[in-house]
């Protein structure tokens, strides 16, 4: 079994993980912290644990600022977008031309309205 520590780091968390010889340590800031908690808590509900000490239902989605993004097409003509985001796994997002297409058009809408218009929005 790993050994697993949290402990802060000025105003950061870190996270420690140490198995046998082996250890590695991430460093987050509040936010990537929240939303590796909010992504924890979405994968315990889908195999069925439940915390008895909390009421907190988990978010439907996980907040993370994707580190890499890249667009292209598979095999098949599709278009792809692959995301690497915080904590979470590479994955492959597959969409149909009419999804592409509604993505491309609202993306466009925001980075075309003027920023303050944005930021009352809650910025996005």
């Amino acid at each position: 079994m790993a050994g697993i520590s949290v402990t802060l780091e000025g105003d950061n968390i870190q996270l420690a993980f140490q198995k046998g010889e082996q250890s590695t340590a991430v460093v987050m800031d509040p936010h990537a912290a929240r939303s590796l908690v909010r992504a924890v808590s979405q994968l315990l509900a889908a195999i069925g644990e439940t915390s008895e000490d909390s009421d907190e239902m988990p978010e439907e989605m996980v907040d993370v600022t994707s580190q890499t993004i890249d667009v292209g097409m598979d095999e098949n003509g599709m278009a792809v977008v692959a995301l690497q985001a915080g904590m979470l796994p590479p994955f492959l997002l597959r969409l149909k031309d009419d999804e592409a297409r509604h993505i491309a058009q609202s993306l466009l809408e925001i980075l075309n309205s003027p920023r303050d218009v944005r930021v009352s929005h809650g910025d996005h």
